[in-house]
């Protein structure tokens, strides 16, 4: 039996995040969100316009959190990538599983929540340290996905972006 990548992690995810309140966590490094990173599969994202107002591109990523920071890998084409090139660099995640996130209408909300800032990470060096953690952190399914990602990485038709925890 195949399983996807949601349902391979769904069930440790909803276990995690049964035992969370409905608190919006939000802002500092030290919060106690940033401690739910290191637990979650996943999170929700979406950039921040210019007056704060979150865009209406949403949607649940893999991510890689290695002190103090927060890696994903998207297509070059994204709107998320795209957001940073145009300096809408801010941006907010949920930490956990909700499904789709239009699936998920607003339920993702009640999950813990960071304020980002975000940066494109375009050094081989850190690609490579990051897709490292990436294996370790996906390994069940990174035999699929770790060729997509470092073949997207070198021909550019992915790019890497590194957010940092606002404060």
């Amino acid at each position: 039996m195949s399983i996807n990548r949601r349902q391979a992690i769904g069930g440790t995810a909803a276990v995690i995040l049964a035992g969370l309140s409905n608190s919006r966590i939000a802002l500092a490094g030290d919060s106690p969100a940033v401690a739910f990173l290191d637990k979650s599969a996943l999170i929700y994202l979406t950039p921040l316009l210019s007056k704060g107002q979150e865009s209406t591109c949403k949607g649940e990523v893999w991510f890689v959190h290695d002190n103090n920071e927060i890696f994903v890998v998207t297509q070059a084409d994204a709107w998320r990538a795209e957001a940073v090139r145009r300096g809408h660099s801010r941006a907010s995640i949920w930490i956990g599983e909700f499904g789709p996130w239009k699936k998920a209408k607003d339920n993702y909300r009640s999950a813990p929540h960071l304020t980002l800032e975000g940066r494109l990470e375009d050094k081989a060096s850190v690609h490579e340290e990051v897709l490292a953690i990436y294996a370790k952190k996906y390994a069940d399914e990174w035999g699929s996905w770790g060729p997509r990602f470092n073949k997207g990485l070198a021909d550019g038709s992915r790019v890497m972006l590194r957010y940092k925890v606002s404060s």
